[in-house]
């Protein structure tokens, strides 16, 4: 689903609002324009943000976050931000094993020593 004007607008910040031109074929939905935004193509409140093991994405940047998630392992699972050195994802690893919370990227970054 793509704005009215989107192939001429070449910021990347443009968001899907409704056409409001008096000519607008788009808005006139017309045959072969693109879609209008709806409130049809929501997705279920239920099943909003699952991921597809059935946790909740929840953002963690430093071990102390990993604390949050304590009450709540069985809906949320943790994600290791992608700015995070590889040293401080093995403190949140060992940290979210301890606790019994899911880490959806545990593998990113971290390698065993070869020697």
């Amino acid at each position: 689903m793509r704005s009215a004007s989107s192939w001429t607008i070449t910021t990347p910040h443009t968001s899907l609002i409704d056409t409001r031109g008096i000519d607008s074929a788009t808005r006139r939905r017309f045959r072969g324009t693109a879609p209008q935004p709806k409130i049809g193509y929501g997705s279920n409140k239920k099943t909003r943000h699952l991921l597809p093991n059935g946790y909740r994405r929840f953002l963690v940047h430093n071990p102390r976050d990993v604390d949050l998630l304590l009450m709540h392992n069985a809906s949320f699972a943790a994600e290791i931000a992608h700015n995070v050195s590889s040293r401080k994802r093995l403190d949140i690893l060992e940290k979210a094993k301890i606790l019994g919370v899911k880490v959806t990227n545990a593998g990113a970054k971290v390698r065993s020593e070869e020697a």
